[in-house]
């Protein structure tokens, strides 16, 4: 009778329900973790030979200054076809579903790769970049369909996983086209004998990347199942789309289903992607600016840190050589993947995504006050123990700053108008994004090389950084304490 009694009392209190986990859908999980390594692999396959490439196609005609500057341009072209398609391919995912999108991206990654080994010229170099950059926009898609399998109670242990195929793919990529590039020189026993690879010295070293998305590929065909309850067949996509450019061809409108559950539950078009214009709302914008500015500092620092070690320490750097930049990157990205592995879930939910993000941004700070601290460090002291703390405090402060893009994923889907379109406001965010990432390193190059010729302006390129810096950490102060709810 007792138990008769309790039947309509609920199991847990609300506060208790909050903190009972949904367990992580692994095995899709694992899936779209795996698939996210084709970005980094082939992104730094190239990285190895690039300037080498370049002087090989003879676009600089001998001038070693310009080889710097035509990688530059091959690198950019990749950012600009990205951020002018990516926001149409997210939109997309939220009509056909994210499956055919990716495998879409998959393709023109696998194809390009496959076109730069081959390429002899620099327009041919250029035009599988752009191929690259325009068939590709599997990020925002991927990040879309991490947000559709997981909940508000696991969705920062999973994007607390998202950091570790960036930081394997970043380690196995320089291997596998340093290793693979002039093949018949390096193995001459396997090779030695191939006319096509003497020709094509690059083409293995993106060959060995082209099939491992072809694998990925296939993986994504059989495995990989849709996370979009409700799409739309490509056909009925263009023709409906047609059919709205042309007004004058009478169309009878489609009657609402009065029978589906949505229009019980709430609005009939909580299951619709809505257009571009419906997405401008304030919740959107605050996060995307918010997203925005973060990319923009945060790319702007990667380009800067590297430079900064290689430059002589009597012109404002620290004065390494590329073997201990290398291994320094190289030690942090492991480091840096980890700690989002193990602590990031775990510092979420202690302290709320507001606190993350905010504190992660304000850690730039002291990030860019250690540049001039560490190059008086090393000119008073030389490269010894003291120097190299600080280098590593350094790296280790900065750690902080890459949680925030876990934050960030979060407050976007969050801002969505409704889940249907969740795939788009996430691509608006990475077109944002996108269009940033061209500008910054550019800038805080130039302001670096300002720093560089004038001694009376040392520290130009710090208060630029500053600046980008402050910038951040106002715009985080218009994020909410407590997350949107999707849809409201």
């Amino acid at each position: 009778m007792s138990h008769q009694a309790d039947e309509e009392t609920p199991l847990l209190r609300s506060e208790e329900q909050l903190k009972v986990k949904t367990p992580l859908p692994w095995r899709q999980l694992s899936i779209i973790l795996f698939l996210q390594l084709t970005e980094p692999v082939t992104a730094q396959a190239i990285a190895p030979f690039a300037p080498q490439l370049i002087r090989d196609v003879g676009v600089t005609h001998g001038d070693e200054s310009r080889v710097g500057y035509f990688v530059g341009v091959m690198y950019s072209v990749f950012y600009v076809a990205q951020a002018l398609t990516t926001l149409q391919w997210n939109r997309l995912s939220d009509h056909v579903g994210r499956k055919p999108v990716i495998l879409t991206g998959l393709f023109g990654i696998s194809v390009s790769m496959f076109l730069f080994g081959l390429s002899k010229t620099f327009g041919g170099l250029i035009l599988s970049r752009i191929l690259c950059g325009a068939l590709n926009g599997n990020s925002g898609v991927i990040k879309s369909m991490m947000i559709d399998i997981t909940d508000s109670s696991n969705i920062a242990q999973a994007f607390g996983f998202l950091p570790l195929p960036w930081m394997t793919g970043n380690t196995l990529g320089p291997l596998i086209g340093g290793s693979l590039s002039h093949p018949a020189d390096r193995f001459p026993r396997l090779f030695g004998q191939s006319t096509f690879l003497k020709t094509h010295p690059y083409f293995l070293a993106c060959a060995g990347p082209a099939l491992f998305t072809v694998s990925s590929w296939l993986i994504t065909y059989m495995l990989l199942q849709e996370t979009v309850p409700t799409t739309t067949s490509s056909w009925n996509l263009v023709r409906n789309r047609c059919r709205s450019m042309l007004p004058f061809v009478h169309i009878k409108p489609p009657q609402p289903d009065r029978s589906n559950s949505d229009t019980v539950q709430g609005s009939p078009h909580d299951s619709k992607p809505l257009p571009l214009r419906a997405l401008m709302t304030p919740h959107v914008l605050i996060a995307t600016l918010n997203y925005a500015t973060l990319a923009l500092f945060d790319i702007a620092l990667r380009s800067l840190i590297p430079v900064f070690y290689a430059t002589p320490v009597n012109m404002g750097g620290l004065g390494l050589d590329p073997p201990r930049i290398g291994n320094i990157l190289a030690a942090f990205g492991i480091v840096n993947g980890l700690f989002q592995v193990f602590f990031f879930a775990r510092l979420h939910d202690r302290f709320g995504t507001k606190v993350v993000f905010t504190c992660g941004i304000v850690s730039s700070v002291p990030v860019i006050i250690a540049f001039p601290v560490i190059n008086m460090l090393s000119g008073t002291y030389g490269i010894g123990a003291i120097v190299w703390f600080a280098v590593g405090l350094q790296l280790t402060i900065s750690i902080a700053l890459n949680m925030c893009y876990s934050c960030g994923a979060m407050y976007i889907a969050a801002a969505s108008p409704n889940r249907a379109s969740l795939g788009a406001t996430n691509g608006l965010a990475q077109t944002v994004a996108a269009f940033v990432r061209i500008i910054g390193p550019a800038s805080a190059m130039s302001m670096f090389s300002f720093s560089v010729k004038d001694p009376y302006y040392a520290w130009a390129v710090y208060y630029f950084m500053m600046v980008l810096a402050l910038l951040a950490i106002g715009v985080s102060f218009l994020l909410p304490r407590q997350m949107w709810k999707c849809g409201n």
